[in-house]
């Protein structure tokens, strides 16, 4: 297990994953824009034969197209560095040919640099062929190891599978999808973008990448509601004559929210912090209603991030908001009935806390 964990496999994943998203944001407004204009995305574009909203769409479902070369070349750069990336990129591209999809690609990132970082370790060449390493052994020997191997050993296995997992997903019924989106929202909210939410992101990521935007949807829905409904449990509260929040809950709440509205969800943690508990109730409750909500309408992204932004490019805005709404109502009437009361005790204690915290004799001047 500490072998395992020395590898450091999920801080490759989530720095891959830092790279591709603002690929995939680009990519995906791209084709939202081209397509809402009447535009398609084109093998090929034939002058004179397009117009520029099938130009756009084009260009983003091209990009969307490499996501397995992206994540691929990502996590090899990530693991062992400049020389993990031409392996990475040529074994990202050997699991899309392959079919492989999204998982090849993951996969085959892990393969290459690993790959790289072995030969770098037990390859030794004479000292005249030192300075050919970098740009020819390594790129070459991992890349036809890796490559023959995505191949002939992992990539069919991995084909057959998204492939199952594809038609699965799509074959869902009302109940089944019910059940999936309010598990993905449960997950997708409880630690509020911490490690189960990008563990989360990364398996819908995959299946965006075969086509599939709800369930990814769900997730940046969820994570956009949630700080929001906080938000709104201020004024459910209010209509209740109850105080749920401190004045410094209040003021966090102030720039919290309008966070939210752009999908960041972690503005939220110091009111958390404060009641553990009762606000991971809400903030479930309200996840799994939301995603339940999404994923039975059909909301389906392209674009999965951007809060609000995301809404227009999906086929179904009307189910966005739907979901969005649900979640936000859910969660803040959650939130509201079973918060405590905050006391003027509560209030001084955290002004005593936040006296200790900032103790001007602590201050030295040299």
């Amino acid at each position: 297990m500490k072998k395992i964990k020395e590898l450091n496999l999920k801080g490759h994943l989530l720095t891959a994953i830092s790279y591709l998203i603002p690929i995939v944001c680009g990519a995906g407004f791209l084709i939202a824009i081209g397509m809402a204009f009447g535009g398609t995305s084109q093998a090929q574009l034939i002058q004179g034969e397009f117009s520029i909203w099938d130009a756009l769409a084009t260009m983003g479902g091209a990009g969307l197209g490499l996501l397995p070369v992206v994540i691929a070349t990502g996590i090899s750069y990530s693991i062992a560095g400049k020389p993990g990336i031409a392996p990475g990129f040529i074994i990202g591209l050997t699991a899309n040919a392959i079919g492989a999809g999204f998982i090849g690609g993951l996969l085959g990132g892990f393969l290459a640099g690993y790959l790289v970082l072995s030969t770098l370790k037990y390859v030794k060449v004479p000292k005249w062929a030192k300075g050919l390493m970098p740009t020819l052994i390594i790129p070459f020997l991992t890349s036809v190891i890796g490559g023959l191997m995505m191949v002939y050993v992992i990539g069919l296995p991995i084909a057959a599978f998204t492939s199952l997992l594809t038609n699965a997903l799509d074959n869902l019924g009302s109940s089944s999808l019910l059940l999936f989106g309010g598990v993905i929202g449960l997950l997708s909210g409880v630690d509020y973008g911490g490690p189960i939410n990008k563990t989360v992101f990364a398996f819908v990521l995959t299946m965006q990448a075969e086509g599939l935007n709800g369930p990814i949807t769900a997730l940046q829905l969820v994570n956009t509601a949630t700080p929001i409904g906080f938000g709104l449990a201020y004024f459910i509260a209010k209509i209740f004559k109850k105080n749920i929040y401190t004045p410094v809950e209040v003021e966090t709440l102030k720039s919290a929210v309008p966070m939210g509205v752009i999908n960041i969800v972690e503005g939220v943690i110091p009111i958390v912090m404060n009641d553990i508990v009762r606000c991971l109730i809400a903030t479930a409750v309200g996840g799994a209603v939301g995603g339940a909500v999404s994923m039975v309408l059909g909301a389906d992204a392209t674009v999965p991030f951007g809060g609000v932004l995301m809404i227009p490019t999906m086929s179904r805005p009307w189910a966005g908001v739907a979901a969005l709404v649900v979640n936000i109502l859910v969660t803040g009437l959650t939130l509201a009935l079973i918060k405590k009361k905050v006391t003027q005790e509560d209030i001084n204690k955290q002004s005593e806390i936040e006296e200790t915290d900032i103790n001007l004799d602590d201050i030295q001047i040299f």
